[in-house]
């Protein structure tokens, strides 16, 4: 899902005043470029101003706190190691 103007929209100067431990702006722009828990911050680019709103915050705190649908996370390397090593140890014990 995307940030629509039917939603209300806020620069992510205002996005971050919104939120408690008052992040910085650009931790706001991080969050929609290179995202944080493998969830990126929806926002859309308006005439050269980032923009997010209030809805798509609410949808990247409940997928980063782990309150979303299970496919919307990523596995971290050392997790995704310890999934490859059991599915060799698997294979291994079927003969394959």
């Amino acid at each position: 899902m995307s940030v629509t103007l039917q939603e209300s929209l806020l620069t992510l100067k205002e996005a971050a005043k919104l939120l408690p431990g008052n992040p910085h702006y650009a931790t706001l722009f991080r969050w929609a470029q290179k995202g944080c828990r493998g969830v990126r911050l929806e926002s859309a680019l308006i005439g050269g101003i980032r923009y997010t709103s209030r809805e798509a915050l609410d949808r990247f705190i409940l997928a980063c706190s782990g309150d979303s649908s299970p496919g919307l996370s990523v596995p971290t390397a050392k997790q995704r190691q310890r999934q490859i090593a059991a599915a060799e140890r698997e294979l291994a014990e079927a003969g394959l």
